[in-house]
Protein backbone atom coordinates (compact mmCIF):
# COMPACT_ATOMS: atom_id res chain seq x y z
CA UNK A 1 0.00 0.00 0.00
CA UNK A 2 1.29 3.65 -1.09
CA UNK A 3 2.06 5.90 1.96
CA UNK A 4 -1.22 7.22 3.19
CA UNK A 5 -2.14 11.22 2.55
CA UNK A 6 -2.50 12.90 6.28
CA UNK A 7 -5.46 14.71 6.43
CA UNK A 8 -4.97 18.43 5.09
CA UNK A 9 -6.57 20.00 7.94
CA UNK A 10 -6.00 20.11 11.48
CA UNK A 11 -9.40 20.10 13.16
CA UNK A 12 -8.95 22.10 16.73
CA UNK A 13 -11.13 20.72 19.60
CA UNK A 14 -14.78 22.24 19.49
CA UNK A 15 -16.13 24.25 22.55
CA UNK A 16 -17.26 22.73 25.36
CA UNK A 17 -20.23 23.70 26.34
CA UNK A 18 -22.23 23.36 30.09
CA UNK A 19 -25.07 21.42 27.93
CA UNK A 20 -22.14 19.33 26.93
CA UNK A 21 -21.12 18.27 29.99
CA UNK A 22 -24.97 17.60 31.33
CA UNK A 23 -25.02 15.54 28.33
CA UNK A 24 -21.69 13.61 28.65
CA UNK A 25 -22.55 12.61 32.13
CA UNK A 26 -26.06 11.50 30.82
CA UNK A 27 -24.62 8.91 29.16
CA UNK A 28 -27.66 8.56 26.64
CA UNK A 29 -30.95 6.67 27.36
CA UNK A 30 -28.85 2.90 27.48
CA UNK A 31 -29.73 -0.33 26.52
CA UNK A 32 -33.67 -1.78 26.04
CA UNK A 33 -33.71 -5.23 24.66
CA UNK A 34 -34.70 -8.57 25.65
CA UNK A 35 -33.06 -10.42 28.62
CA UNK A 36 -29.64 -12.55 28.26
CA UNK A 37 -27.59 -14.45 30.00
CA UNK A 38 -25.66 -11.22 30.79
CA UNK A 39 -28.56 -8.42 30.51
CA UNK A 40 -31.70 -8.57 33.19
CA UNK A 41 -33.82 -6.19 31.05
CA UNK A 42 -33.01 -3.39 32.65
CA UNK A 43 -29.09 -3.60 33.21
CA UNK A 44 -26.29 -5.52 32.09
CA UNK A 45 -24.45 -8.45 34.89
CA UNK A 46 -21.76 -10.34 34.97
CA UNK A 47 -22.49 -13.71 34.93
CA UNK A 48 -20.31 -15.61 37.72
CA UNK A 49 -18.90 -11.81 39.24
CA UNK A 50 -19.80 -8.57 40.16
CA UNK A 51 -20.59 -5.44 37.69
CA UNK A 52 -18.78 -3.07 39.88
CA UNK A 53 -18.71 -2.23 43.78
CA UNK A 54 -21.28 -0.10 46.28
CA UNK A 55 -21.16 3.11 47.46
CA UNK A 56 -19.90 2.10 50.48
CA UNK A 57 -17.12 -0.02 49.47
CA UNK A 58 -15.96 2.82 47.31
CA UNK A 59 -16.28 5.19 50.28
CA UNK A 60 -14.13 2.59 52.33
CA UNK A 61 -11.78 2.71 49.70
CA UNK A 62 -11.15 6.30 49.73
CA UNK A 63 -11.06 6.33 53.57
CA UNK A 64 -8.00 3.52 53.87
CA UNK A 65 -6.16 3.74 50.73
CA UNK A 66 -3.20 3.92 50.55
CA UNK A 67 -2.04 5.82 47.47
CA UNK A 68 1.67 5.61 46.12
CA UNK A 69 2.95 9.02 44.79
CA UNK A 70 3.22 9.61 40.63
CA UNK A 71 5.57 12.23 39.27
CA UNK A 72 3.34 15.23 38.27
CA UNK A 73 5.25 15.28 34.78
CA UNK A 74 6.69 12.15 32.40
CA UNK A 75 8.92 13.35 29.58
CA UNK A 76 7.87 10.90 26.33
CA UNK A 77 10.92 8.97 25.44
CA UNK A 78 10.08 7.25 22.17
CA UNK A 79 9.25 8.64 18.91
CA UNK A 80 6.67 6.97 16.69
CA UNK A 81 7.76 5.65 13.41
CA UNK A 82 4.73 4.87 11.22
CA UNK A 83 5.24 2.30 9.06
CA UNK A 84 4.94 4.05 4.94
CA UNK A 85 3.74 0.87 3.64
CA UNK A 86 3.21 -2.53 5.40
CA UNK A 87 3.87 -5.89 3.60
CA UNK A 88 0.89 -8.89 3.71
CA UNK A 89 0.60 -9.41 7.05
CA UNK A 90 3.12 -7.16 8.88
CA UNK A 91 0.67 -5.60 11.53
CA UNK A 92 2.13 -2.08 13.28
CA UNK A 93 1.47 -1.58 16.79
CA UNK A 94 1.73 2.64 17.99
CA UNK A 95 1.26 3.11 21.81
CA UNK A 96 -0.50 6.38 22.19
CA UNK A 97 -1.66 6.53 25.89
CA UNK A 98 -3.36 4.82 28.52
CA UNK A 99 -4.93 2.14 26.30
CA UNK A 100 -4.78 3.69 23.52
CA UNK A 101 -3.23 2.36 20.44
CA UNK A 102 -2.70 3.04 16.62
CA UNK A 103 -3.08 -0.81 14.99
CA UNK A 104 -2.37 -1.04 11.88
CA UNK A 105 -2.58 -3.72 9.26
CA UNK A 106 -2.17 -3.31 5.47
CA UNK A 107 -4.61 -0.72 4.27
CA UNK A 108 -6.80 -0.67 7.81
CA UNK A 109 -5.40 2.14 10.40
CA UNK A 110 -7.50 1.70 13.69
CA UNK A 111 -7.33 3.08 17.20
CA UNK A 112 -8.51 1.58 20.66
CA UNK A 113 -10.33 3.28 22.88
CA UNK A 114 -9.00 6.49 22.00
CA UNK A 115 -8.42 9.38 24.81
CA UNK A 116 -6.62 12.73 23.77
CA UNK A 117 -8.08 14.92 26.66
CA UNK A 118 -5.86 16.09 29.64
CA UNK A 119 -8.48 14.55 32.09
CA UNK A 120 -10.24 10.97 31.82
CA UNK A 121 -13.53 13.18 33.16
CA UNK A 122 -16.42 14.92 31.85
CA UNK A 123 -14.68 18.15 33.63
CA UNK A 124 -11.84 20.13 32.44
CA UNK A 125 -10.97 21.24 35.96
CA UNK A 126 -11.47 18.10 37.75
CA UNK A 127 -10.44 14.43 37.49
CA UNK A 128 -7.65 12.19 36.67
CA UNK A 129 -4.62 14.31 35.04
CA UNK A 130 -2.46 13.09 32.45
CA UNK A 131 1.02 13.46 33.43
CA UNK A 132 2.93 12.98 29.86
CA UNK A 133 2.08 13.51 26.13
CA UNK A 134 0.45 11.43 24.09
CA UNK A 135 2.50 9.49 22.78
CA UNK A 136 1.71 10.42 19.04
CA UNK A 137 -0.10 13.50 18.49
CA UNK A 138 -2.98 14.02 16.70
CA UNK A 139 -2.36 15.95 14.10
CA UNK A 140 0.07 13.14 13.26
CA UNK A 141 -2.31 10.75 12.85
CA UNK A 142 -3.04 8.84 9.83
CA UNK A 143 -5.98 8.41 8.17
CA UNK A 144 -8.28 6.54 10.55
CA UNK A 145 -10.70 4.08 8.89
CA UNK A 146 -11.95 2.26 12.11
CA UNK A 147 -12.29 3.14 16.14
CA UNK A 148 -13.28 0.72 18.73
CA UNK A 149 -14.95 1.52 22.19
CA UNK A 150 -15.25 -1.10 24.55
CA UNK A 151 -17.10 0.97 27.29
CA UNK A 152 -18.07 4.30 28.80
CA UNK A 153 -16.26 5.43 31.25
CA UNK A 154 -14.18 8.18 30.68
CA UNK A 155 -10.91 6.85 30.32
CA UNK A 156 -11.98 4.70 27.34
CA UNK A 157 -14.86 7.03 26.43
CA UNK A 158 -13.44 10.01 25.40
CA UNK A 159 -16.41 11.93 23.95
CA UNK A 160 -14.29 15.35 23.12
CA UNK A 161 -11.39 13.24 21.41
CA UNK A 162 -14.28 10.79 19.21
CA UNK A 163 -15.69 14.36 18.07
CA UNK A 164 -12.30 15.22 17.08
CA UNK A 165 -11.88 11.82 15.07
CA UNK A 166 -15.70 12.61 13.62
CA UNK A 167 -14.49 15.80 12.43
CA UNK A 168 -10.84 15.42 10.77
CA UNK A 169 -11.58 11.28 9.93
CA UNK A 170 -14.67 10.22 9.57
CA UNK A 171 -14.37 6.72 10.56
CA UNK A 172 -16.27 3.81 10.93
CA UNK A 173 -17.24 3.32 14.99
CA UNK A 174 -17.80 -0.07 16.76
CA UNK A 175 -18.77 -0.02 20.06
CA UNK A 176 -21.57 -1.90 22.58
CA UNK A 177 -24.71 -2.14 23.15
CA UNK A 178 -26.25 0.88 24.37
CA UNK A 179 -23.66 3.67 23.44
CA UNK A 180 -24.53 4.02 19.50
CA UNK A 181 -27.69 6.70 20.89
CA UNK A 182 -25.04 8.23 23.04
CA UNK A 183 -22.45 9.04 19.93
CA UNK A 184 -25.48 10.06 17.94
CA UNK A 185 -26.25 12.15 20.16
CA UNK A 186 -23.59 14.05 19.65
CA UNK A 187 -23.67 13.92 16.17
CA UNK A 188 -21.53 10.77 15.37
CA UNK A 189 -22.93 9.35 12.28
CA UNK A 190 -21.40 5.99 11.40
CA UNK A 191 -21.80 3.69 14.95
CA UNK A 192 -22.16 0.22 15.03
CA UNK A 193 -22.93 -1.41 18.56
CA UNK A 194 -22.41 -5.06 19.40
CA UNK A 195 -23.22 -7.84 21.62
CA UNK A 196 -20.86 -9.97 23.05
CA UNK A 197 -20.13 -12.56 20.45
CA UNK A 198 -22.04 -10.31 17.40
CA UNK A 199 -19.35 -9.52 14.41
CA UNK A 200 -19.57 -6.81 11.74
CA UNK A 201 -17.90 -6.18 8.77
CA UNK A 202 -15.86 -3.49 8.63
CA UNK A 203 -14.21 -2.04 4.72
CA UNK A 204 -11.76 0.83 4.40
CA UNK A 205 -11.23 2.40 0.87
CA UNK A 206 -7.36 3.32 1.71
CA UNK A 207 -4.19 2.91 -1.33
CA UNK A 208 -5.89 1.13 -4.37
CA UNK A 209 -8.15 -0.52 -3.31
CA UNK A 210 -10.64 -1.47 -0.57
CA UNK A 211 -9.31 -3.30 2.75
CA UNK A 212 -11.94 -5.24 4.48
CA UNK A 213 -11.77 -6.47 8.76
CA UNK A 214 -14.35 -8.55 11.00
CA UNK A 215 -14.60 -7.14 14.28
CA UNK A 216 -16.18 -9.52 17.05
CA UNK A 217 -16.80 -7.99 20.24
CA UNK A 218 -16.32 -10.71 23.04
CA UNK A 219 -17.30 -10.61 26.66
CA UNK A 220 -15.08 -8.65 29.05
CA UNK A 221 -15.28 -9.11 32.96
CA UNK A 222 -16.20 -5.34 33.94
CA UNK A 223 -19.35 -2.43 34.29
CA UNK A 224 -20.38 0.66 33.52
CA UNK A 225 -21.30 4.02 33.72
CA UNK A 226 -20.99 7.82 33.34
CA UNK A 227 -23.26 8.87 36.57
CA UNK A 228 -24.73 6.57 38.97
CA UNK A 229 -27.82 6.19 37.67
CA UNK A 230 -26.96 4.84 34.49
CA UNK A 231 -24.75 2.35 36.47
CA UNK A 232 -24.71 -1.12 33.63
CA UNK A 233 -27.23 0.31 31.58
CA UNK A 234 -24.55 -0.16 28.35
CA UNK A 235 -22.11 -3.35 27.82
CA UNK A 236 -18.84 -3.63 28.08
CA UNK A 237 -16.27 -5.99 25.93
CA UNK A 238 -13.16 -6.36 24.21
CA UNK A 239 -12.68 -6.89 20.25
CA UNK A 240 -11.34 -9.33 18.35
CA UNK A 241 -10.09 -7.84 15.04
CA UNK A 242 -9.61 -9.96 11.83
CA UNK A 243 -7.96 -8.25 8.87
CA UNK A 244 -6.40 -10.93 5.97
CA UNK A 245 -4.49 -13.68 7.86
CA UNK A 246 -4.34 -11.86 11.02
CA UNK A 247 -6.18 -11.52 14.24
CA UNK A 248 -5.37 -9.26 16.89
CA UNK A 249 -7.40 -9.61 20.53
CA UNK A 250 -8.39 -5.82 22.18
CA UNK A 251 -9.39 -6.91 25.73
CA UNK A 252 -10.57 -3.51 26.96
CA UNK A 253 -10.99 -3.55 30.37
CA UNK A 254 -11.50 -6.72 32.15
CA UNK A 255 -10.98 -8.80 35.11
CA UNK A 256 -9.50 -12.09 35.29
CA UNK A 257 -12.21 -15.03 34.36
CA UNK A 258 -13.37 -17.71 32.07
CA UNK A 259 -13.73 -15.15 29.01
CA UNK A 260 -10.12 -15.42 28.04
CA UNK A 261 -10.56 -19.36 27.42
CA UNK A 262 -13.54 -18.72 25.60
CA UNK A 263 -12.01 -16.66 23.14
CA UNK A 264 -9.31 -19.46 22.50
CA UNK A 265 -11.53 -21.63 21.68
CA UNK A 266 -13.64 -19.62 19.13
CA UNK A 267 -10.37 -17.82 17.51
CA UNK A 268 -7.70 -20.15 18.28
CA UNK A 269 -4.28 -18.28 18.77
CA UNK A 270 -4.74 -15.19 17.67
CA UNK A 271 -1.63 -13.01 16.97
CA UNK A 272 -1.35 -10.68 19.22
CA UNK A 273 -3.46 -9.85 22.47
CA UNK A 274 -3.44 -6.50 24.04
CA UNK A 275 -4.29 -7.25 27.60
CA UNK A 276 -4.58 -4.60 30.48
CA UNK A 277 -2.07 -4.55 32.99
CA UNK A 278 -2.80 -1.41 35.36
CA UNK A 279 -5.30 0.43 37.54
CA UNK A 280 -5.74 -2.69 39.71
CA UNK A 281 -5.03 -1.24 43.29
CA UNK A 282 -6.43 -2.54 46.30
CA UNK A 283 -6.94 -6.15 44.86
CA UNK A 284 -9.78 -6.03 47.44
CA UNK A 285 -11.59 -3.59 45.35
CA UNK A 286 -10.36 -4.05 42.26
CA UNK A 287 -9.80 -7.10 41.40
CA UNK A 288 -13.29 -8.13 40.01
CA UNK A 289 -12.83 -5.41 37.47
CA UNK A 290 -8.88 -4.96 36.51
CA UNK A 291 -6.48 -7.29 36.14
CA UNK A 292 -3.16 -7.15 37.69
CA UNK A 293 0.17 -8.13 35.86
CA UNK A 294 -0.53 -11.70 37.32
CA UNK A 295 -3.49 -11.83 36.45
CA UNK A 296 -2.86 -10.44 32.47
CA UNK A 297 -0.31 -12.82 32.30
CA UNK A 298 -2.49 -15.85 33.43
CA UNK A 299 -4.69 -14.26 30.68
CA UNK A 300 -1.95 -14.62 27.87
CA UNK A 301 -1.61 -18.61 28.79
CA UNK A 302 -5.17 -18.46 28.61
CA UNK A 303 -5.09 -17.13 24.87
CA UNK A 304 -2.04 -19.23 23.71
CA UNK A 305 -1.55 -15.82 22.46
CA UNK A 306 1.69 -15.92 20.30
CA UNK A 307 2.25 -12.08 21.80
CA UNK A 308 0.72 -10.08 24.22
CA UNK A 309 1.26 -6.40 24.78
CA UNK A 310 0.32 -4.56 27.97
CA UNK A 311 -2.54 -1.69 28.08
CA UNK A 312 -3.95 0.73 30.40
CA UNK A 313 -1.11 2.23 32.40
CA UNK A 314 1.08 4.97 32.84
CA UNK A 315 -0.82 8.00 31.86
CA UNK A 316 -3.81 8.27 34.36
CA UNK A 317 -3.43 7.78 37.92
CA UNK A 318 -6.69 5.60 38.51
CA UNK A 319 -5.54 3.49 41.37
CA UNK A 320 -3.50 3.21 44.00
CA UNK A 321 -0.56 1.76 42.76
CA UNK A 322 2.88 3.71 41.16
CA UNK A 323 3.58 4.76 37.55
CA UNK A 324 6.22 2.25 37.33
CA UNK A 325 4.29 -0.63 39.47
CA UNK A 326 2.96 -2.25 36.01
CA UNK A 327 5.82 -2.99 33.81
CA UNK A 328 7.74 -4.31 37.23
CA UNK A 329 5.42 -6.96 38.24
CA UNK A 330 4.63 -7.82 34.50
CA UNK A 331 8.09 -8.86 34.67
CA UNK A 332 8.31 -10.49 37.94
CA UNK A 333 4.76 -12.19 37.29
CA UNK A 334 6.49 -13.41 33.82
CA UNK A 335 9.23 -15.06 35.14
CA UNK A 336 7.40 -16.72 37.63
CA UNK A 337 5.29 -18.58 34.90
CA UNK A 338 8.31 -19.34 32.43
CA UNK A 339 6.97 -16.32 30.46
CA UNK A 340 9.70 -14.98 28.16
CA UNK A 341 10.21 -11.29 27.64
CA UNK A 342 9.64 -11.26 24.22
CA UNK A 343 6.10 -13.06 24.36
CA UNK A 344 4.59 -10.79 26.96
CA UNK A 345 6.27 -7.78 25.92
CA UNK A 346 5.62 -3.75 27.33
CA UNK A 347 6.37 -0.85 24.75
CA UNK A 348 7.06 2.74 25.07
CA UNK A 349 4.89 5.70 25.05
CA UNK A 350 5.46 6.77 21.17
CA UNK A 351 6.96 3.89 20.24
CA UNK A 352 5.89 2.15 17.15
CA UNK A 353 6.84 -1.35 16.78
CA UNK A 354 6.61 -4.07 13.74
CA UNK A 355 5.52 -7.57 13.68
CA UNK A 356 6.21 -9.88 11.60
CA UNK A 357 6.32 -13.58 10.74
CA UNK A 358 4.60 -16.74 9.68
CA UNK A 359 3.44 -18.98 12.31
CA UNK A 360 5.26 -19.47 15.78
CA UNK A 361 7.70 -17.42 13.97
CA UNK A 362 5.23 -14.25 14.44
CA UNK A 363 7.56 -11.69 16.62
CA UNK A 364 8.63 -8.14 17.04
CA UNK A 365 10.89 -6.72 13.91
CA UNK A 366 12.79 -5.02 16.67
CA UNK A 367 14.47 -2.91 14.33
CA UNK A 368 10.72 -1.29 14.38
CA UNK A 369 11.25 -0.76 17.79
CA UNK A 370 12.00 2.88 19.78
CA UNK A 371 13.65 2.02 22.06
CA UNK A 372 13.68 -1.73 22.28
CA UNK A 373 14.28 -1.96 25.86
CA UNK A 374 10.65 -0.87 27.18
CA UNK A 375 9.85 -0.62 30.87
CA UNK A 376 9.47 2.26 33.62
CA UNK A 377 8.47 5.55 33.03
Amino acid sequence: MDAPIRPTTVIAPRRWRVSDVFRSLDGGPGYDGPPSDHFDGHRFFNPGAKAGRSFGDFLRWQRTRQRKPWPQWVQNRAQPALPAHLARGQIALTFINHITFLLQFRGLNVLTDPVYSQRASPFRELGPKRVRDPGLAFKDLPPIHLVLVTHNHYDHLDIETLLRLEEAHSPRFVTTLGNRAFLQQFGIRAVDELDWWQSVEVEASAGSGSRSANITLTPAQHWSSRRPRNRNRTLWGGFVIGAGDRQVYFAGDTGYGPHFHDVRERFGRVDAALLPIGAYEPRWFMREQHMNPEDAVRAHLDLDAKISVGTHFGCFQLTDEGIDDPPLELAAARERHGVPPGAFQILETGETRLFEGQGEAFAANLSSSSPSNAGPR
